[in-house]
């Protein structure tokens, strides 16, 4: 791989991993095209790192609110206020174990999925946007409850996202819509579904430690740097624009780009 390909790749990464377009989709489609399909699934986690770390940086508050109110109650010391924070901490603990179960079950199979069916999940996700449209014919701003996601919106939101382990299905774009339909307001689905992230990619990290041998095999050192920090650079930007697209309730915009693109995935690969 190329210094020039993996800045595609990272670049495509940055953006895809938060806009509800599926980044894993998108790389599956770009490998084939650059007739990379030996590159291990390690190099693709390693873009996902990039994002991981603007997630950090974005909501820096929010993570380090959670961990102190984590620290105190493991320590006994609960303060007022935590009580919103553990509650957070519990959806996504509820959510990250079903993901985890289901991810474990579909490991194999969405590794193996061909370009083709790709395509026609990048399909699927169009329809799932579009879904929120019906749902954003109820107020959720209105009638959501103030205190955010629980524990009934984290296993709703847990199966989505374990359903997002397919490429081709938007993990961001999957979770913010069950978040929505469980009743979570705009602002609080779009930090929960990135949020959920942290822990799902560093559980990809670990799984595909294995691969070190083969990455290194398939992309130089200069490559797979140049690849993290376009990824790390577009996050960023794709964050920030996301960001405000929920806040506006138009996510399901997204999917006028996914039909088109799965259409041509189904007719070219």
């Amino acid at each position: 791989m190329t210094v020039i390909q993996a800045i595609l790749f990272g670049c495509l990464q940055g953006l895809a991993e938060f806009l509800p377009i599926s980044s894993s989709g998108h790389l599956v489609l770009l490998k084939g095209i650059f007739g990379l399909e030996e590159v291990p699934r390690l190099f693709d986690v390693l873009l996902h790192v990039s994002s991981l770390l603007v997630i950090l940086w974005v909501f820096r508050r929010r993570t380090g609110s959670l961990c102190g109110a984590l620290a105190r109650f493991l320590m006994r010391k609960k303060k007022e206020g935590d009580e919103q924070d553990l509650r957070l901490i519990a959806a996504i603990i509820a959510a990250t174990f079903i993901t985890g179960i289901i991810g474990l079950a579909l490991k194999n199979f969405s590794e193996t999925l061909p370009a083709r069916a790709v395509a026609g999940l990048l399909l699927g996700t169009a329809g799932i946007l579009l879904a929120t449209r019906l749902r954003e014919k109820k107020p959720i701003a209105q009638d959501a409850p103030a205190e955010g996601p629980g524990l009934r919106a984290g296993i709703i939101t847990g199966l989505a996202q374990g359903i997002g382990v397919l490429p081709g299905i938007s993990r961001s774009g999957i979770t913010i819509s069950a978040a929505l339909f469980a009743g979570v307001r705009r602002p609080a689905a779009g930090e929960f579904s990135f949020l959920l992230a942290v822990p799902a990619i560093l559980g990809a990290l670990l799984l595909s430690l294995r691969h070190t041998e083969d990455l290194a095999a398939a992309v130089p050192p200069a490559s797979l740097a140049a690849g993290m920090a376009a990824a790390l650079i577009t996050s960023y930007i794709a964050l920030r624009v996301l960001l405000r697209i929920i806040r506006g309730g138009r996510l399901y915009l997204f999917a006028l780009y996914l039909i088109p693109v799965g259409i041509l995935g189904l007719v070219l690969l």
